[in-house]
Order: C-alpha cells, then sequence, then structure tokens
C-alpha cells in the first residue's frame, strides 16, 4: 500500500491490553490489531474488559489457522489417542499437561479433551511456549496441546511424539498425525487463529479496502510458503467471515470457561 508499517508488541493480561489499545485508537484504517482465538476466549475468562471485543473492533480478515497438537513425551507409554485415554483412566488426575497459562486456548482445549474423553488430568500453566516446550522435552510434564509452530521442530526430530492434531482437518505440516475427530473424539474441532481488526468506527470503505490488500497478499505465492514452513493455513476471508467466526468462538469459549470454571480479575 506504499506504506511503513510499524510493528508494535503490547503484551500483557491476556493480550487484552493491545486489543484495549487499538480498540480506543483513532478508526482512521492506520492503527491494527493481530488478534488472535484467545482474544474470544479472555471475553469470558476476564471478570472485567475495558473493551467489548465484538462491538469495538471490526474485523478486516483473518489471515491464518494454525492447527493445535497433542503431544507427549516419549517416556509417556502411549503411541495413539485411544493409548492414551485407557493410561488417563487408569490413574486419574495423574498425567500433566502444560499451556500457555491460565485461561490460554491450550488450557481449555486440553479441558474440552478432558471431557469428551472423559478422563481427569492435571493442568500445569506456564508463562509462554518457551518455558513449556522445555518442560516437555525434559519430561517434567507428560503432554501438551500447543499450536504446531513451537512443537513442530521437535516432532520432526523425535523428541516428541504427535498423537493428534486438533482441528478438523489433518494439517499438511503433519499429514500422518491424525485428527482427534479421527480418533474417536467425534466433532473435535479446536484450533488457533489469528486476524487483523480494526477500531469499529473505521469507515466501511476503508475496512474494505484493507481487506482487498491484505487478501492479495495472503494469496500470493509467497506468504503460502512462509506460512506453509511453520504449519499454518493461509484463510484471507472476508470481514462478515471473520465476525461469524468470532462470534461462534465466543460463545464456544464462554462454555468451555464456564465447564472449567476459569476466572481471572
Amino acid at each position: 500500500m506504499g506504506q511503513p508499517v510499524v510493528v508494535e508488541n503490547k503484551p500483557g493480561a491476556g493480550a487484552t491490553l493491545g486489543a484495549d489499545f487499538v480498540a480506543k485508537s483513532r478508526p482512521d484504517g492506520h492503527t491494527l490489531l493481530m488478534g488472535a482465538v484467545h482474544h474470544t476466549i479472555a471475553t469470558s475468562v476476564y471478570k472485567k474488559l475495558p473493551y467489548d471485543f465484538q462491538k469495538d473492533l471490526a474485523p478486516v480478515t483473518t489471515v491464518a489457522l494454525v492447527p493445535n497438537v497433542l503431544v507427549v513425551n516419549p517416556s509417556v507409554p502411549a503411541k495413539s489417542v485411544k493409548e492414551l485415554l485407557a493410561l488417563a483412566r487408569a490413574e486419574p488426575g495423574k498425567l500433566t499437561y502444560g499451556s500457555n497459562g491460565n485461561g490460554t486456548g491450550q488450557h481449555l482445549i486440553g479441558a474440552q479433551f478432558e471431557s469428551m474423553g472423559g478422563v481427569q488430568l492435571l493442568h500445569v500453566p506456564y508463562k509462554g511456549s518457551g518455558p513449556l516446550t522445555v518442560d516437555l522435552l525434559g519430561g517434567q510434564i507428560a503432554m501438551s496441546f500447543d499450536t504446531i509452530t513451537p512443537v513442530l521442530p521437535q516432532v520432526k526430530s523425535g523428541k516428541l511424539r504427535a498423537l493428534a492434531v486438533t482441528t478438523i482437518k489433518r494439517s499438511p505440516a503433519l499429514p500422518e498425525v491424525p485428527t482427534l475427530d479421527e480418533s474417536g473424539l467425534k466433532g473435535f474441532d479446536l484450533g488457533t487463529w489469528f486476524g487483523i481488526l480494526a477500531p469499529a468506527a473505521t469507515p466501511r470503505d476503508v475496512v474494505a479496502r484493507l481487506n482487498t490488500e491484505m487478501v492479495k497478499i495472503i494469496q500470493s505465492p509467497d506468504f503460502r510458503r512462509k506460512m506453509a514452513d511453520i504449519g499454518a493455513e493461509p484463510i484471507g476471508d472476508t470481514p462478515e467471515q471473520m465476525a461469524a467466526q468470532i462470534k461462534g468462538d465466543t460463545e464456544r469459549f464462554a462454555r468451555l470457561v464456564k465447564d472449567a470454571k476459569v476466572s481471572i480479575e
């Protein structure tokens, strides 16, 4: 678009600080949010948010979908989801799974796995994928449901064993790994998406222009190759389709948050 782009990381409070900053920015199309599925989770997890994710931000386009992967340390004597469930049922509350923190996508995917599999696991929250992966490789925890990107090199090197992906379709990055749906947990379909949003009052023609230009990039061969390298699936949908995705995920995760009794002040 002939414009320089400055990436400003605003971490904290489950990425809600960055979302709040963009929601309150001038709605001129120059300040955008790289949002993600965890923003739909935060709506239910945090008791008080200074913004409404569906009302205060306007979807532009979903950039990519990244599957989560159920991986275990090789010391775990399970070569399939069926064997893992049997192991978990034999020792309720003994098998540990790590996540990026309470109320994150990994945490709630684990909660859904427990619910659909009829098992009880021990949740161990971490501050990011880095320390989580270190402990998983070291055997301090048994398993995780992290996104495919940080675990893909470890799976390919044999340091971690992938049992299933959490989306309804297999991942091209791990085509031999079945889905949880295929592995007996029918209908299991949870993954991590990333997408662009603007302040809600941004003019519709500006949102439309941003969508057109970004979808061109997302559909380009170079971008698709870059996404394939990290196990991501390029999307590039319409603002209306992204809004429907956000609405559906917000409602679905609200039920999971309630069932898992997750709450953060």
